[in-house]
């Protein structure tokens, strides 16, 4: 009987240890989190009725098209594991080159990794602010995805990344808004973390504006966890909203919008939700591209995903979109494609607007 006694508590204190390295090396934030803009020297502020340009792009961590990833082929034992250092050094140059050649003035990036192994433990949101220093003053990230281990066959190492916002205008303030996750604490041990991350612009009669950059979880049949990120971007916007703030929100959110589904490969389409939920958005704020664009006889040009290892030519779905607040006015849009299909699987999507001219709070 003391043998027995003696096994079962080396048994639970084995657990323990296991429990409680598990825990240190994974990572749990809490549902809301400030986050410390970086900006350097005396960044000016906002005008109200100005202009601004702002692109939002799934930069993919700077891996490139050559490689077909086991993320995107589940259960594919040649599938990629990582790019090669030349392959992200070549992706940098690239991702600079197009945010130099568009210069817009707010730039959202998802897929932004951070002391990972996948991509040699870089700092690609330092990077990326060393070769943009002469256009953006600020900056601000927030994780998806961080753990020190994980404990999967692909990865065996640790995880870092994030959703960066580069601003030629000072960012007073930001945070990180966990979204809703799947499964349960267990299973979201070492499972990515889509968030928000929301970026205040000072605006020069003492308001803010409100940039919002995210990256949502992928649809899968049966769970309602995507649709629930998006009723949570909604409480979010409505908030702001109701707070008189004028905001744009931008980002990859890994959906459809309407008609595309139909016209998709029927081996892609249980990847998304036959009626888009896109609608929780659409219904209330501007989306861009609008339905009527994304789905109409030149929805070619707005298309913003081109899988890698895809048999096609080009582009063939819509994953990537910005809302903004009715106060703003919608000056341009458009998908840049001609030279970026080949830097990563995401194509980047611009938009130029205008801020409301006196403070809506007032």
């Amino acid at each position: 009987m003391r043998r027995l006694r003696t096994a079962l508590l080396l048994a639970v204190l084995a657990a323990v240890i296991v429990g409680v390295g598990v825990y240190r090396i994974s990572w749990h934030p809490p549902k809301h989190l400030a986050v410390a803009p970086f900006c350097q020297g005396n960044p000016a502020s906002l005008v109200p009725g100005q202009g601004l340009k702002v692109m939002t792009w799934n930069v993919q961590y700077l891996a490139g098209k050559r490689y077909v990833f086991w993320y995107e082929r589940p259960g594919a034992r040649a599938a990629d594991e990582r790019p090669t250092p030349a392959d992200l050094a070549h992706g940098l140059d690239e991702v600079a080159r197009v945010v130099r050649e568009e210069n817009p003035d707010v730039l959202l990036l998802q897929e932004v990794d951070n002391q990972a192994r996948a991509s040699y433990y870089q700092d690609q949101l330092a990077l990326l602010r060393e070769r943009l220093a002469d256009l953006y003053s600020c900056s601000a990230q927030a994780y998806e995805f961080k753990a020190a281990f994980v404990p999967r066959w692909h990865l065996l190492g640790s995880v870092g990344r994030t959703v960066a916002t580069f601003s030629r205008y000072r960012i007073e303030r930001a945070e990180r808004l966990q979204l809703p996750l799947p499964g349960n604490a267990l299973t979201q041990l070492f499972a990515p973390r889509p968030a928000l991350l929301s970026s205040y612009l000072n605006v020069a009669d003492g308001s803010l504006f409100a940039v919002l950059n995210t990256q949502l979880g992928r649809y899968h049949a049966g769970s309602d966890t995507q649709r629930s990120q998006l009723v949570a971007l909604r409480g979010r916007l409505d908030r702001l909203e109701s707070q008189g703030t004028p905001w744009l929100l931008g980002g990859d959110f890994n959906a459809l919008p309407l008609g595309q589904y139909r016209r998709l490969e029927p081996s892609l389409q249980p990847y998304y939700a036959p009626d888009s939920d896109l609608h929780l958005l659409w219904e209330r704020y501007p989306m861009v591209p609008s339905n009527a664009q994304a789905g109409g006889l030149q929805r070619g040009q707005w298309l913003t995903y081109f899988a890698n290892g895809s048999h096609g030519n080009g582009p063939d779905r819509t994953l990537d979109y910005f809302f903004h607040s009715p106060q703003l006015a919608q000056l341009d849009a458009r998908v840049r494609q001609e030279d970026t299909l080949g830097i990563s699987d995401h194509l980047p999507l611009l938009i130029s607007i205008t801020l409301p001219k006196t403070d809506a709070k007032r």
